[in-house]
């Protein structure tokens, strides 16, 4: 047996094998019976300081020892330090560590062997040894012969008997039965194990608690179990019941209803789309048109003021700074334009979205000779008019950035609700490989749904942009009209004259001698002029109708709050669409975590026990 225990442990079973002699693991033998005795015993290696050549080296020394310190640093052990009498005891290193992890020695029994081997002569002063008086809480010393080598090759020897002949011969029948044989070892080890277990009763009790706690603790931790499909299913809506809530509280701006979104930024959805849907009107308000429209007077309109970094036409620009060069070339583009998209591309979904691109200023002089340029070379035989066709052709070009600025804001409203989407599940699920786990299974369907915004979005443009200009709000006529106003007003102040009245009141006034001067202008420039004056009242209405659409068809009702937006995907129903084999790649736990779970359920079992029998 104890080769087959040499092998199994990788220990040495003979000289010259090349196997350590010694190792931590420890043998463990089960005696299992009605009249066996409640207690443990380990039996560790003797100290030693010499090493075998063969057998033993100097490492083995250090491992001993180091073993032995740890079995008896344990405050709850019993340590029988193990001493054969024909020695000399003062030499015995065992004693001396004993004595200094149990100064009081209230846990140490000391127990001589071998008093058959004493010397003649030298048994007195073993059996005062042993009768000597002790300090007050030292166990003293027990006695016990057991059967030598040759003895234990005769059947007919038996260990006790032999003990009870030995214990009658002079010196040692003067030993009281308390200090002699191995029922008095029994008897006391007993009562030692009886009064230990009941000074570290209480101890031992919390450390139980304490460790009981710590196993739930951990054991929460891994969340609920989930190995059946049914448990995984169960755990699945739960997450989406969270993932429900987060969303909607995103939308709602109920912000102070979770921490998450103080932790996460990129949660406060509807705040971020707000603030994104108020940069795409002012980007689009001042940069969607190629040119400014000529301004005859006051205006409200925002598309007259570029923004406070408009600049005079390139040729100006270059007086001004002189020599030019690329990197400063570069710098002025830069400072005078802005970029489509204002958040970076999530890597997952990059492919789908449109690319980053500068949307310049728009050119503040030159619309009028454009137009011109583009009358002249599609006129026909129109008598004070002009062909139907050069409204759609200005109209297209003049918003030749609608697509740039349409398809970046809407590339920032998927980024955003991706970004959401995947922050929620994450924290959702509490487990963020489980959250990727659930958002890949959705990419699908979420890829769709960004589609089809994109979509709507060419759509909207195609419409605005490629279709019949047409419109049926009264604003079109009301824009042309204080246009044309504006334009006569304008040239009339050039001939107004200050008149005081009596009341000494000063007026502006024009004669109307002087009126018939205002509408002096070619054929062309005239239709140039009215050319000008439709396209600007027509462009401010399709501009408003299509920034209105793009936030409330295309972002707003396919991404945001719509029916069928990507957020919603995740759901019940959705849920209950997935096989056995989904469920389990989606949610079914790792080997370990399944493993961890077992042993700390097991544990807790164990635990629980023992804290009953404890009570």
């Amino acid at each position: 047996m104890m080769n087959e225990v040499h092998q199994a442990m990788g220990l040495s079973g003979s000289m010259g094998d090349d196997l350590p002699t010694f190792s931590l693991d420890v043998l463990r033998l089960e005696i299992i019976g009605p009249h066996e005795n409640h207690l443990s015993v380990i039996d560790v290696p003797g100290i030693f300081k010499t090493t075998t050549p063969g057998l033993t080296s100097k490492s083995d020394i250090t491992l001993v020892r180091e073993m032995v310190l740890n079995y008896m640093r344990n405050p709850r052990s019993i340590m029988l330090a193990v001493v054969p009498a024909n020695v000399d005891i003062a030499t015995q290193e065992i004693i001396e560590l004993a004595r200094e992890q149990d100064p009081d020695g209230t846990r140490t029994l000391r127990i001589l062997t071998k008093p058959d081997l004493v010397d003649k002569g030298a048994e007195d002063r073993i059996v005062e040894l042993v009768e000597g008086k002790q300090e007050s809480q030292e166990l003293g010393w027990v006695v016990v012969r057991n059967l030598g080598q040759k003895d234990l090759q005769d059947s007919s020897k038996d260990r006790d008997v032999e003990e009870e002949i030995f214990s009658n011969s002079p010196p040692w029948n003067r030993l009281s039965k308390d200090n002699y044989g191995i029922e008095a070892l029994r008897t006391r080890l007993q009562a030692l194990l009886a009064s230990n277990v009941r000074r570290e009763f209480p101890s031992v009790r919390s450390e139980v608690s304490k460790r009981l706690k710590e196993c739930k603790k951990d054991l929460e931790s891994l969340g609920e179990e989930r190995e059946s499909p049914e448990q995984q299913r169960k755990y699945l809506l739960d997450i989406a019941s969270k993932f429900q809530r987060i969303t909607e509280n995103a939308l709602q701006t109920n912000y102070g209803s979770q921490d998450a979104f103080d932790e996460e930024p990129g949660l406060r959805l509807a705040t971020l789309v707000a603030n994104r849907n108020a940069q795409f009107s002012d980007d689009f308000s001042i940069r969607g048109h190629l040119y400014c429209f000529m301004s005859h007077g006051h205006d409200d309109d925002s598309e007259n003021q570029p923004n406070t970094t408009a600049t005079s036409p390139p040729s100006s620009v270059g007086a001004c700074i002189g020599t030019d060069n690329e990197e400063a070339k570069a710098e002025r583009e830069e400072r005078e334009s802005v970029t489509s998209r204002k958040m970076d591309s999530c890597s997952d979904i990059e492919d789908i979205l449109h690319d980053r691109v500068q949307i310049q200023n728009s050119l503040t002089e030159g619309i009028l000779p454009w137009i011109e340029n583009v009358y002249q070379g599609s006129r026909g035989f129109e008598l004070g008019t002009f062909n139907s066709s050069i409204l759609p052709s200005v109209l297209k070009k003049q918003s030749a950035k609608w697509p740039s600025l349409a398809e970046g804001y809407i590339c920032d409203i998927i980024s955003m609700v991706h970004i959401f989407t995947s922050k929620a599940l994450d924290i959702s699920c509490g487990n963020q490989r489980l959250g990727q786990n659930i958002l890949s299974f959705l990419m699908d369907g979420l890829i769709e749904k960004y589609r089809q915004a994109l979509s709507m979005t060419d759509f909207l443009l195609r419409i605005e942009r490629e279709g019949t200009p047409m419109t049926l709000n009264h604003y079109l006529n009301s824009n042309l009209q204080k246009c044309r106003q504006e334009r006569i007003t304008t040239a009339a102040k050039k001939s107004a004259i200050s008149v005081e009245y009596g009341n000494h009141s000063t007026e502006e006034c024009v004669r109307v001698s002087d009126l018939t001067q205002i509408h002096h202008m070619s054929n062309v420039q005239q239709t140039v002029q009215d050319i000008h004056d439709i396209l600007k009242s027509y462009y401010k209405v399709a501009r408003k109708r299509f920034t209105d659409n793009m936030c409330m068809q295309a972002a707003d009702y396919y991404l945001v709050t719509g029916p069928a937006a990507p957020m919603k995907l995740f759901s019940p129903s959705w849920i209950y669409t997935l096989s056995d084999e989904q469920m389990e790649q989606i949610a079914g736990e790792e080997f370990s975590i399944r493993k961890k779970r077992r042993l700390l359920q097991r544990k807790v079992k164990e635990l629980e026990t023992g804290r009953k029998i404890l009570l």
